[in-house]
């Protein structure tokens, strides 16, 4: 008779560890990209005109919903790629997108969006998690609400990782209304960026770069701890306050 198989044991403290390490990590290519621009990151927006400024919100909310059904349809017929290629691809976006200035900045601005989106969901996918799954879809349109690789974040604010509303039909359009005004500050930065005189496509594709090395980051982090979740039969809200406890040890240890 064939011996039961006994569950794998977790090192719940071991993963976390590794989570925390990923999340205080994920900010460092911003400050290189910072150091490129010669700028602040809370000064960028301010280089923006102000017709444009006032429209980030309502321009961002609209690549976002064209975003989630661009990155869901080319899942049929582009596979997930490797993050070399992703970090590769978006780079390019960002060059031909800083080229002509502004207005190509703003072009490129949806089609950033859904490639970050479909990056997101190759990483759910990483870790079993259905993309065809609306609290999937949810999840991804989520990660957006992690502060952006040029955002000054001490890694205390996890709330994204675990504020949900009630999921329903309208759930994911609910929770891109919300992700959309934050969204639009950090894209709104990155636009500011490409617009910098003669760096523009050099900054188009740092930028890119540090967006998508970013939010690929904080999908590891947000499903890595939903599947620990789930593994070791821990409810996201305790977790999460352990993700935060081990984030303040690490900083007091460095």
């Amino acid at each position: 008779m064939p011996q039961e198989k006994l569950p794998v044991k977790i090192d719940v403290e071991a993963e976390l560890e590794a989570i925390a390490r990923r999340y205080k990590g994920a900010s460092g290519v911003g400050i290189s990209v910072l150091n490129l621009i010669g700028g602040h990151a809370e000064s960028l927006l301010d280089k923006l005109p102000a017709k444009v400024r006032n429209q980030l919100d309502s321009a961002t909310e609209r690549a976002l919903n064209h975003a989630l059904t661009a990155a869901h349809k080319s899942r049929g017929h582009v596979p997930d790629q490797a993050s070399w290629l992703n970090s590769a691809v978006s780079a390019a976006l960002g060059a031909a997108g800083g080229a002509g200035g502004l207005p190509t900045a703003l072009a490129e601005l949806p089609i950033t969006t859904t490639l970050l989106l479909r990056v997101i969901e190759g990483v759910a996918v990483e870790y079993g998690f259905d993309p065809e799954s609306e609290s999937v879809q949810f999840d991804c349109v989520r990660v957006f609400s992690a502060a952006g690789p040029l955002a000054d974040d001490d890694g205390s604010d996890l709330a994204f990782l675990t504020t949900r509303l009630a999921l329903s039909g309208k759930a994911v359009q609910a929770i891109v209304h919300k992700v959309a005004p934050k969204l639009a500050v950090v894209m709104g930065q990155k636009l500011a960026a490409q617009t910098v005189p003669v760096l523009g496509a050099v900054a188009g594709a740092a930028t890119n770069y540090a967006y998508t090395s970013y939010y690929e980051d904080m999908a590891h982090v947000h499903f890595g701890l939903r599947k620990l979740a789930i593994d070791a039969d821990i409810v996201p809200e305790e977790l999460n306050k352990r993700l935060a406890q081990k984030m303040q040890a690490i900083t007091l240890r460095e």
